[in-house]
């Protein structure tokens, strides 16, 4: 403790003495801009991955704090069609649920995203960091990962942080057409529906309103005033008509699904202006994309008394008669992915001036089905097809839509009349917006006879049908601004920065629900044919719903439970920075920022009629409990020595935090994607300081290989872990701060040319190794089976390797790419059971690219060629599965 106390003061000191930052002079920019464009030139005629990783190269080579860069040809050549899927590639970082990325083992939460340095929302419901899967690499210019904390970034830094860089107006014409077509080895056949995607009926919204969301025959009765013997047949008559204005014809049928297909397009060009004698250009560009996958998945919870025979049971209807799991679910689930995107970006060049506006719009929905067999062979009911002849089916449809909108006014000025002092700045306004108009669970009851399918029923008590609407929008206003000054004297090359960076969010969340109930309490079949069995959805006719006792409810709790929320944060951030370069050796670089924090979260619900109910929500004891004020400053410091133009050493060290997400600190309950568990926020989470710990050795060959080995150490005071708790039939999560947690571990990186072998071939990849440890108290570990234990989302290790191959001749170029990541932990176990870990996925692409003319390109790639798929053990038993198919895609660009 003593020794870190006085490297803190050392690095304060050294900061607050210097004052500022820097990464590279302005000067070494544009030499380095230059260089960059030059290499783009000679790309055409050598090696395509060679010329394509020189060019960020230098961009990496000159950063004062270690990063990893990864440019949009080196995307290309590894057929990631997002930001997501593209940073799997870079050291240390993995991809999990197809959207959030894991750095250096650390989960999602400890790494965060910024488009073109300005904060931006997130359209996901349930995390506060953005899904990079949004961003299509068609609009990506480049991606910095930042893994060394640097204060002109946030100070809510654990992992590293993403800067996604978009593409700007170009410098001549420049237009192009690319049409793609692929295939899922899933998606053959699976189920489809007629959407109904209108959202709430317009008549049971103002009937929340009317009957203040009690849907009792009484609460009609006594809201309408109604009178007379027959007052209750009228009262559900009411109902039946509330009911009626729900979708009900969720009617799915079997039918083979188109293949996926898609197109991008882009049209850019300057112009001279005479007034000024500046430059003007514009870029234009879009993108549209159709997939299809349909996948069996297979899920449990795994019983409390399982046998050590378990885990050499086979998972399948037949077997799992036992008392390996609570339930057990099998089901087949069919979605359609669609994806849009457009921007169009303005800009304006003169003298050592530029600035630029870009409005950029992004979209993508998914469409899901999902047909379920549930038994509970050793639940609070024991239901198996083999044992008593009875199952739980689940049919569930599910459509979301997700929306990004973004506007950025970005300005970069040089003032040559003032020692080269410079300027840059931006200004965002984004809006996330995400919208789920529908999400029905229907619930059936089968029979079968030897195992063999007889019949379906709807049971006689509640939740038969449950409709679930969900609206959340994310509101963020970002800007800030840096001066740089470069200063020369004698051997020094210097820069000093200072600048300031502000952000405010507002987010409001909505979900309602509608629950069917069986109120005759008697069972009534709805289906005894197994050749219609998925059309068994459209029961609820009219006919049925008159002459059956069948209400509606509206299942929102009442206070002081909460199933909304609305949440604001606010931070302001100044920080100076400095980079100091002697003799071409030396180079410290490091600075301090001061960042005030200020955020409150509340639970709240669509049942608020009264004062006495609005205080309720917004009384002072629950706005304190979901309120977080802070400020604090966050050093750092980086040392680097430049041996010569072949190598060179870092060292570096920074102090950080990591903050409770919005929906953390809100006892508000929801299914978690991820884990599909359900999961409660909780009030009074406390932040996690972190102090990071970093060495690097770099080697730049000659010949433009390079290779690289990193070791880094981190220290985390309070960390969050997720808690749970079993059912029979379901797990709770909730948060908790744990006592302390390290990370620890090394990356070793290269590009290497294999022309020994043959001309063209060469290798490429990462290799990370490391380790982690988080102590949990406890008295707040509920029934934690481990109580210190690895932390949740943590793989011990990641690989990444690439064989790539460039002809002569240009015209050919291939891949052959490999990524694995170690274990790591889904979910905690409880209660005697060991920690649910995500089990290796071993993944194989290869792409070839072939060039029949300078303007035109075809490519093919195939993705997961093993055909490996997603599994969740627990205790060497697997309680969860899912298919992940094979995917050809063929597609042909033309630039004009």
């Amino acid at each position: 403790m003593k020794t870190q106390n006085k490297l803190k003061k050392v690095t304060l000191a050294v900061s607050l003495g210097l004052l500022s930052y820097t990464n590279t002079l302005h000067a070494q920019e544009q030499d380095t801009q230059a260089q960059q464009d030059g290499m783009e030139e000679v790309v055409v005629v050598a090696s395509r991955l060679k010329g394509s990783a020189a060019a960020v190269i230098e961009e990496r080579k000159n950063q004062a704090f270690v990063a990893d860069i990864l440019g949009a040809d080196e995307m290309s050549r590894t057929g990631d069609s997002d930001a997501a899927s593209a940073l799997r590639r870079v050291t240390g970082l993995t991809l999990v649920d197809g959207k959030f990325i894991y750095v250096r083992g650390l989960g999602e939460r400890y790494s965060s995203a910024r488009l073109n340095g300005a904060s931006i929302p997130s359209p996901d419901l349930t995390r506060n960091v953005v899904p990079l899967d949004i961003f299509p690499a068609s609009i990506i210019e480049s991606l910095s990962v930042q893994k060394v904390y640097s204060p002109s970034m946030p100070a809510a830094f654990g992992g590293g942080n993403v800067d996604i860089r978009t593409k700007t107006v170009p410098k001549d014409f420049t237009a192009g057409i690319e049409l793609g077509a692929g295939y899922n080895s899933n998606s053959g056949s699976g189920n489809t529906y007629n959407r109904n995607d209108d959202g709430i009926p317009e008549l049971l919204n103002n009937a929340i309103v009317q009957y203040k969301g009690d849907f009792s025959l009484r609460s009609i009765i006594n809201n309408d005033h109604l009178v007379g013997d027959d007052k209750a047949d009228q009262a559900r008559v009411i109902n039946s008509d509330l009911l009626k204005s729900l979708p009900r014809n969720m009617e799915m049928t079997e039918e083979s699904l188109d293949p996926n297909y898609g197109i991008k397009a882009h049209i850019g060009n300057s112009f001279d202006e005479n007034w000024f004698g500046g430059q003007i250009g514009f870029l234009l560009a879009g993108s549209y994309k159709n997939e299809w996958d349909s996948s069996n998945k297979f899920q449990a919870v795994l019983s409390e008394n399982f046998s050590d025979d378990c885990s050499q049971q086979l998972l399948t209807t037949a077997d799992i008669a036992n008392s390996c799991f609570n339930t057990a679910t099998e089901s087949l689930v069919t979605t359609e992915s669609e994806r849009l995107s457009g921007v169009l970006s303005l800009g304006y060049e003169i003298d050592t001036h530029s600035v630029s506006l870009s409005e950029i719009y992004l979209a993508d929905s998914d469409d899901t089905t999902e047909v379920g067999i549930s038994q509970s062979p050793n639940g609070s009911t024991v239901n198996t097809i083999f044992g008593n002849g009875q199952a739980d089916r689940v049919h569930e449809f599910s459509y979301e839509d997700r929306e990004l909108r973004i506007t950025q006014a970005i300005g970069q000025h040089t003032f040559l009349d003032y020692g080269g002092l410079g300027f840059d700045w931006q200004y965002t306004e984004s809006t996330a917006k995400t919208e789920i108009p529908i999400d029905v669970t229907y619930k059936f009851d089968d029979s079968y006879i030897d195992g063999e399918y007889s019949k379906s029923e709807v049971s006689g008590d509640d939740n038969r049908a449950v409709y679930s609407f969900i609206d959340l929008e994310d509101n963020v206003k970002s800007y800030g601004g840096n001066l740089v000054l470069p200063v020369y004297v004698g051997n020094y090359q210097m820069e000093f920065k200072a600048g300031y960076d502000f952000t405010d969010k507002a987010r409001l969340y909505n979900t309602s629900s509608f629950a069917v109930n069986n109120d005759s309490g008697v069972f009534i079949p709805v289906n005894n044919n197994e050749d219609r069995v998925l059309g068994i959805t459209s029961y609820l006719t009219d006919e049925l719903v008159d002459t059956h006792s069948f209400l509606v409810d509206f299942n929102e709790p009442t206070a002081p439970d909460a199933d909304d929320y609305l949440a604001a944060q606010k931070i302001d951030a100044y920080y100076g920075e400095f980079d100091v370069f002697y003799d071409n050796k030396w180079r410290i670089s490091g600075g301090i920022r001061y960042e005030e924090f200020k955020q409150v979260s509340v639970g709240t619900s669509s049942l608020i009629f009264s004062k006495a109910e609005l205080d309720i929500f917004f009384s002072p004891e629950k706005i304190e409990d979901g309120t977080i004020l802070s400020h604090d400053f966050f050093p750092a410091l980086s040392m680097t020595y430049v041996a010569d133009s072949h190598y060179q050493i870092r060292i570096g060290y920074g102090e950080t935090v990591v903050r409770p997400d919005i929906r953390e600190v809100v006892p508000v309950a929801y299914y978690d994607p991820l884990t599909d568990i359900r999961t409660i926020g909780r009030s009074g989470l406390e932040s996690s300081p972190l102090k990071n710990y970093d060495a690097r050795f770099e080697y730049y060959g000659d010949n433009g290989d390079n290779y690289s080995i990193a070791a880094f150490y981190k220290d985390i005071e309070s960390p969050i872990e997720n808690v749970l708790s079993v059912g029979d039939e379901d797990y709770t999560m909730t948060f908790v701060n744990g006592e302390t947690a390290e990370v620890y571990g090394i990356e070793m990186e290269w590009l290497h040319s294999l022309t020994w072998l043959t001309s063209g071939l060469f290798t490429s990849g990462n290799i990370t190794l490391s380790d982690s440890e988080v102590s949990i108290d406890p008295a707040y570990a509920g029934n934690l089976t481990n109580s210190t234990k690895r932390m949740t989302g943590h793989s011990k290790y990641v690989v990444n390797f690439q064989l790539g191959y460039d002809s002569d001749n240009g015209n050919h170029s291939g891949s052959l790419l490999y990524n694995v990541f170690g274990e790591r932990i889904l979910a905690s176990g409880v209660g005697g059971r060991e920690d649910a870990f995500e089990q290796p996925f071993n993944s194989l692409d290869v792409v070839y690219t072939y060039y029949p003319s300078f303007d035109s390109t075809i490519k093919l790639k195939v993705k997961n060629i093993l055909g490996e798929g997603q599994d969740v053990t627990q205790s060497d038993i697997t309680v969860r599965s899912k298919e992940v198919g094979t995917i050809m895609e063929l597609s042909y660009k033309y630039e004009f």
